[in-house]
Order: structure tokens, then sequence, then C-alpha cells
């Protein structure tokens, strides 16, 4: 019984011992280490995983503890690197959004604000105006003899001269003023908290330090100088458009007034009043060419003795094309064009159309004698403007011969040298060449024999009036005689009736043009509109194709 028992203590006894062996061993060699991983695992930095990877060298190199814990710290270095690339990829994500705000709002050239950014300057002030009554000035900046510049140097001296007109202005403004290139040779100014005698000052400034600056590029030193509007942003004003277009026309004013000087806005001025009038017919010419609403229509000339002629000649006349209003006459617009330096587009819109027109109806182009094109001068002195028109009339087909270029006395007079190299320049390919409007400038005469035309235009002006004053008739009938003694052919403009046009038959003028020839019609509708005339008057096809820009506008 004893011994019985003895053995099974004893049983009892190993058995223990040999589970607390086991349990010890267990404890210390997994145990011991799960709760360790685990432990590790709940105290990990998602953000940084790295820091608590679990060390491997208190595992044998081999098994599988230390296959897991390999596998754990394996899975802790791919978060991490996911985490480190998430990371990169939000700061680069962060840092392009940075990048394209900025981008967004500043002028990439000057790095200044740019409109957009300004717009939103110019919002946040008129918003302080109008809770807190707080003064702001706007200025509106637009440099003088930029184009000239930009021009005879090139863009890349254009784009220089832009950033060094920046520094200029940025040095001469007060610090927390907004500095803004607003698109071109333009600026504006934002000068919060600061009233309107203050912001004057500062503005007239700034017209002399420009003034005294001088571009030198390439051993060349050239004078620049700056217009200014300056306009006060008070509670009244609730619009940012309207504020810039007011900032807008008082710089037209300053240019208006000799330019190199500042101009204050005055609500209700007359001359403000018709600037405004005129900055709307500028925003109507540019929509007009963005979105192609110009027409041509043309007006026949004909022989003034009933003479049979050699084919179409006609003068071709715009029209804008107004979704409201219709058909708009040039005399509406034109002024507007010239003043605001727009003519040179609208050249440029009739040359190419006129050209197109004719390339796409050979057959109307067979009936052409003559197709004329009048010029401004604004597109004489505007660089690669010759070789523009050489090239359309190359890319076209259009026989040289046919066309016929028309430059007002005017504008050949005051740029004498440039319309003398232009008028050399299409002769030697074969073009015409028509003095427009002749007999208004008091040296025509002088300067007749320095221009190399075929054709003398004799203003309308005289035409009109020429069968009831003896003063008229004599200056149409001297101004045919010397045309005819230089070897130059006549038209007589404003021709109305059929007693103007028998005293042109008795002087002698070669061809006449006006309402009571024939009204401007559509030039798509020339050919057949000009047949009616010929039959009307028994004579065979005469007339030729002149394509009329500027003054000719002015009269139709």
């Amino acid at each position: 019984m004893d011994r019985s028992v003895l053995v099974i203590a004893s049983g009892f006894v190993r058995n223990f011992l040999l589970s607390f062996i086991l349990i010890f061993v267990f404890h210390h060699t997994i145990t011991k280490r799960l709760v360790a991983i685990s432990n590790r695992l709940a105290a990990v930095d998602i953000k940084n995983p790295h820091e608590h990877r679990i060390p491997e060298g208190s595992f044998k190199k081999t098994g599988e503890l230390r296959d897991l814990v390999h596998t754990i710290n394996r899975m802790l270095g791919i978060i991490a690197s996911d985490i480190e690339e998430r990371e990169l990829r939000e700061q680069a994500l962060l840092m392009n959004e940075t990048e394209l705000a900025y981008q967004a709002n500043h002028d990439i050239l000057t790095g200044l604000v740019n409109r957009r950014g300004f717009e939103r300057h110019l919002r946040s002030a008129l918003e302080s105006s109008q809770m807190d009554h707080a003064e702001h000035v706007l200025c509106y900046l637009d440099l003088d003899q930029f184009k000239v510049i930009n021009d005879t140097c090139g863009h890349i001296a254009g784009d220089e001269l832009l950033r060094q007109v920046s520094a200029v202005l940025a040095g001469g403004i007060r610090r927390h003023d907004v500095l803004a290139r607003l698109g071109g040779d333009e600026f504006g100014i934002l000068m919060e908290h600061c009233d309107l005698e203050h912001a004057s000052e500062i503005a007239n400034s700034l017209c002399s330090l420009v003034e005294s600056y001088r571009f030198e590029w390439e051993e060349q030193r050239f004078s620049v100088g700056v217009s200014i509007g300056v306009v006060a942003i008070n509670c009244r004003e609730n619009d940012t458009i309207d504020l810039l277009k007011k900032a807008d026309v008082a710089c037209y004013a300053a240019k208006a007034a000799g330019r190199h000087c500042t101009r204050l806005y005055e609500e209700g001025a007359a001359e403000f009043s018709r600037l405004h009038g005129e900055m709307r017919w500028v925003s109507k010419i540019n929509q007009a060419l963005e979105e192609d609403r110009f027409t041509l229509f043309a007006q026949p000339i004909v022989p003034v003795a009933h003479e049979a002629g050699v084919g179409l000649h006609y003068e071709v006349l715009l029209r804008m094309v107004d979704p409201v209003e219709g058909l708009i006459p040039p005399g509406a617009f034109l002024p507007a064009a010239e003043e605001y330096d727009l003519i040179a587009k609208l050249d440029s819109w009739v040359i190419e159309n006129v050209l197109v027109y004719l390339h796409e109806n050979p057959d109307h182009l067979d009936q052409v004698w003559l197709c004329s094109i009048n010029l401004s001068g604004q597109s004489l002195t505007q660089t690669g403007f010759l070789e523009s028109i050489i090239e359309r009339l190359d890319r076209y087909h259009i026989p040289p011969k046919k066309i016929c270029f028309e430059i007002t006395e005017t504008a050949a007079i005051s740029n004498l040298a440039v319309a003398t190299k232009f008028i050399d320049g299409l002769r030697d390919k074969g073009c015409k060449f028509a003095l427009d409007d002749f007999g208004t400038g008091l040296s025509s005469f002088a300067y007749l024999k320095n221009l190399k035309v075929d054709y003398l235009k004799i203003d309308g002006v005289f035409v009109r009036d020429m069968v009831n004053d003896p003063i008229d008739y004599a200056m149409v009938k001297s101004i045919n005689e010397i045309g005819h003694v230089t070897g130059m052919q006549t038209i007589a403009e404003f021709v109305e009736d059929e007693d103007i046009r028998a005293k042109l038959t008795e002087i002698g003028v070669d061809y006449a043009q006006g309402y009571g020839i024939s009204v401007p019609v559509d030039i798509a509708e020339l050919a057949e509109s000009h047949q009616k005339l010929v039959d009307s008057r028994n004579q065979a096809k005469a007339p030729s194709a002149s394509i009329h820009l500027l003054d000719s506008y002015k009269k139709s």
C-alpha cells in the first residue's frame, strides 16, 4: 500500500516537474517572445513603423519564430515604404497645387500679380471700401513707345523691357501696394488705404521714374514713357470691371493729352463719356474680329466717258455684322479703330478675306481688271506687313497686276520714307498704287512727284459741290491736270448725280465712283450688279476691283 502510494506520488512529482520544465521552456522560448512580439506590434506608430522593428538577434538563425519575426519586420518595412511614398506624393501634390495657385495669379514673365490675381485684390478693396468706408485708389498704366522697341528689336527685347520696367515701377510704389501686369504693356497698381491726392503724387513720380529710365539693347538706347489713369475706389463703386474700365479710359485720356502724364477719372465729364463710347467700340471690334463678324461690300468704279471697260472695277467696303443691330457702317467704328491702334488688324482681315474670296471664286477673278486695297498709315509702319502681303498673294495665286493698293495722302506724306519703300516693294511685284483723298493736304502737289502711284483719287469734298462751286470745280480740274501730267489716271469720288458726271466728262477725269453711279453691294453680288449697270448705260463691261480699307470706309 505504501509502496503504491509512493509510486503514484513520485509519478505526480515527475509529471509536475516535467510540466513545469515544459511550461518554463515554452514560456521563455515561445510565449515570452510572442508576448514581446505582440507588445512591439501594439506599440508600432503607423507614421514611423521603422522605429519599432523587432530585433531578430534574440532568435535562433532558423526556426518558426525567427521566420515569423522576419516576416513581420518585412511587413513593417513595406508599410514604412508605402507611407514614405504616400507622403512624398502628398508633398509633391501640395507643391504642385501651390505652384499652380501661384501661376494662376501671377505673370510668368515678370513675376508680378496677373489680371486674375489683381481683380481678386480689387474685389477685396471694394468690400473694405463699402463696409469700412476705406479709401483706395486704382491706377492703370500703359507704356509709351513699347511697340516701337518691340517691333524694332524683337520680342526678346520687348520681354526684357517689360521685366526691367516692372522693377522700376516696383521701386516707386509703397511696400504694401499691389503691382500687376494686366497684359501686353499694361500694368495696374492698387493703392490701399491711400487718398487720391497722395496717389496722384505717387503716379506722377512713377511717370518721372519711367521717363528717366533708359532701355539698352545691343548697343542701342531707348527712352520709354508711361501714361497713367487714376480712379478713386469708394463706397459708390461696386464692380471691378467698371473700375478697370474707368481707369483704362483715364489712361487713354492721358495718352490723348500728350502721353507721359497722369489723368484723374472724372465721373460725368464729357471727355470721359466720349472715351467710354470709343472703348465700347474697341470691345465690339475685338469681339467681331474674334468671331469673324465682318463682311465685304463693293462699290463699282466706272469710266466717266461711258467708254467700254476691260473688266470689273470696284472698291471693297467693310461692314460689321452685329447680332442685334445688323450691318454697321464703317463710319461708326473706324474712328475708334484708328484711335486705339486696331485699324491695322482690320486692314489685315480685309486683305486676307478679299484674297481668299478671289482665290475661291476664279470666275469672279477672271472678270476683275484691278483690285485696289486701301491701307492705313499704321499698316505701312507695321513690321513684316509688306512681306505678309507678298506671301498671301503667292499663297492664293492672285496675279499682282490685278491688285492696286490705296494709301491716303495724309498717311503717305506723314510717313513718306516708309510709304515710298512700301510702294516700291509691291510695285516691283507688279501691283498698282493709288493715292486716295488727294487735294486735302496743303503740300499735296509738292509731294506728288516723290510718290510713284498709278491713280489719283480726287477727294469727294471737292467733287460733290463742283457743279455749283467754281473753286471746287477749279480744284478738281487742277488735280486732274496734275495727275495726267505725271502719268496718272484720275478717279473722282462722291459722284452723286449725272450733273457731276457731266462736269467730270468736261474736265476729262478718267473714272467716277459714288452713289450716283451705284450703291455698295455685297461682294458676292457685284458681278450681277455690275452687269445691270453696264446694260443700263448700254456699254460693255468696264471697271475694276478696288478694295478700300480706311477713308473709303468712312464715305460709305
